[in-house]
């Protein structure tokens, strides 16, 4: 089934387009989703409010393209329980696009974990809004090629929002349009707009920050986006249409079963507007971006919608002009041939540890040439709990200059071995770079103890003051470090002593091993009580650590002194 275009205007959907949504809405149902009895579908629990100002959702309730998922087969619909399988062509998403969207779930789930923000949402939004960003026409810094702009807010078939940023965002000083590829109006973009790409700006024609903007809008309630109703109400408040919503569902739908990334600039386009002859002034079609796969010699062409005419349709009944092909320029990633590494040096940090070693790649053409501007992507894969000093496994950074990335410090985790680092061009397929980190264990290479009192006992006793030692690692504290302590023969002979001083297990019996210490975050180990049998004499106690650093403590046994006896005192004569 081929997808019907266009874009609507709230309240005004022409035959046509409905029997298409219909169509395709039966064939596979959204979550909280049910038909009725005329074939439309309906989600259940919520309803648009008609007392909702325009002004007070995201977008302003501006038209938005209703371009529907294709389906699985030729099928008019599924059997009960069929999975649908996303075709690969709308199933792609361009990578910055992508990057974006799944930026933003992460922010949101550190921010507002109980809103449970998919990225998937923003996709199906996203798709609604702006066809993902005019099939990925983005720079490698996440601003689109050209201002993607909705028509005029004059009242003339839609809401009538008068200009309220003087043209900043919209370049019209009369009324407000939607801007950038989440569509927000320039009212909502002053309280919503974020900073989603770290640039120190809140660009809604950004992909990065309208992304990051619309998580936000979508879970500025007190909304849990697991649950149904509460999901219906968030995109009613993006858009408030029954029409949008069951849109934006079956996108979102589409999108739960698969989706993968594909270049910038070759996603899917809608192939027209229909602003319904309502008097807007509308936005010039978006040029289309190159096929994600090569195109046939030739393609019949789109069929013009019954029952009358759309803006630049040709005539009614008429085929639709062939757009003519894009004249944009290759942007910087397009002429990325290859990453190279600029000069890391070996990657090693201790658990815990930042790495003082950061991962640098260069963008070449295929001459050799620096290419700058270009959106590196570092990921760390591997069994790892390592992240980027972010906090995040993926960090995606533009070139400079010298067309050199350089990723966030690493923080090793507790997992020690080998991890990768793999650096990749957003938007460019081309070999990634793989970089080999290495976490070794907590290590200490100085032992000393806290205090100085002698340590002493009488056979039989325990020692009234117990053994604390510090670690450091080159000056500094070396906290959570293995630790053994063993009761040794001799200094030239460590194995354990059979007799002397002892710990005691947690039966009460003696033991002179321990294993499985570790210092404190103050690089402080206490060990347990020491008792004494009734052997006397001086022993030892070892204390190591990984890394090499040794303690030998010197224990004494010995009986209590006896006073001397007091010599009598020769009592006096008695007197004649």
């Amino acid at each position: 089934m081929a997808a019907e275009f266009g874009r609507l205007r709230k309240g005004a959907v022409n035959t046509t387009v409905a029997a298409v949504v219909v169509a395709a809405l039966a064939a596979s149902q959204a979550p909280g989703v049910t038909t009725d009895g005329a074939g439309r579908k309906v989600t259940t629990g919520t309803q648009p409010s008609p007392d909702t100002p325009a002004a007070d959702s995201a977008t302003g309730n501006s038209p938005y393209y209703t371009d529907l998922p294709p389906l699985n087969s030729p099928n008019p619909a599924p059997s009960a329980g069929t999975t649908v399988t996303p075709a690969a062509g709308e199933a792609g998403i361009p990578a910055t696009v992508l990057d974006a969207y799944k930026k933003a779930e992460a922010a949101l789930r550190e921010s507002k974990p109980h809103c449970n923000l998919p990225w998937q949402l923003l996709a199906a939004i996203g798709k609604v809004e702006s066809g993902q960003a005019r099939g990925g026409r983005v720079d490698a810094n996440g601003t689109t090629l050209s201002k993607i702009l909705g028509p005029q807010l004059n009242g003339a078939g839609f809401a009538n929002i008068s200009d309220t940023d003087d043209g900043a965002y919209d370049g019209d000083a009369r009324y407000d349009r939607a801007v950038g590829p989440m569509q927000f109006i320039p009212s909502t973009w002053k309280w919503a707009g974020r900073d989603g790409n770290g640039d120190g700006r809140k660009d809604p024609n950004n992909v990065y920050d309208a992304a990051l903007a619309a998580g936000h809008y979508l879970c500025r309630f007190d909304w849990n986006l697991a649950e149904q109703a509460d999901l219906d109400r968030a995109i009613l408040s993006y858009n408030n249409s029954r029409d949008y919503l069951n849109l934006v569902m079956r996108w979102l739908d589409y999108y739960r079963k698969g989706t993968h990334e594909i270049p910038d600039g070759t996603g899917t386009l809608p192939s027209g507007r229909s602003d319904d002859g309502a008097g807007a002034n509308p936005t010039p079609s978006p040029t289309p971006s190159t096929p994600s796969s090569p195109s046939p010699p030739s393609a019949p062409t789109t069929p013009s919608k019954p029952g009358g005419s759309e803006p630049g349709d040709g005539g009614s009944g008429g085929p639709k002009p062939t757009p003519p092909p894009s004249t944009t320029p290759p942007t910087p990633t397009d002429t990325v041939d290859h990453l190279e590494d600029a000069g890391t040096a070996k990657l090693t940090a201790m658990a815990g540890d930042t790495f003082a070693e950061k991962i640098s790649a260069r963008a070449e053409t295929d001459s050799g040439k620096a290419v700058a501007r270009v959106r590196v992507r570092f990921t760390i894969t591997g069994d790892t709990d390592a992240v980027f000093s972010t906090g995040e496994k993926v960090a995606a950074v533009l070139t400079d200059g010298s067309g050199k990335a350089v990723a966030p410090a690493l923080r090793a985790g507790e997992d020690t071995g080998e991890f990768t680092v793999r650096a990749t061009v957003v938007g460019r397929s081309v070999a990634g770079l793989d970089y080999t980190a290495t976490v070794t264990e907590r290590a200490a290479d100085t032992l000393a103890r806290t205090g100085d009192t002698a340590l002493t006992c009488v056979p039989g006793g325990g020692f009234a003051e117990r053994v604390e030692v510090k670690a450091t690692y080159k000056g500094a504290v070396a906290d959570k470090v293995a630790a053994t302590a063993t009761l040794i023969k001799a200094a030239d002979d460590p194995d354990e002593n059979d007799k002397g001083p002892y710990f005691k297990d947690a039966d009460g019996k003696p033991v002179r091993t321990l294993t499985g210490l570790k210092t404190d975050a103050d690089g402080l180990l206490e060990l347990p009580k020491l008792y004494a049998d009734d052997t006397t004499g001086t022993f030892l106690l070892r204390i190591a650590t990984a890394g090499g650093a040794t303690l030998t403590v010197e224990l004494k046994v010995a009986a209590a002194e006896t006073p001397p006896a007091e010599e009598p005192t020769e009592s006096a004569s008695p007197s004649a």
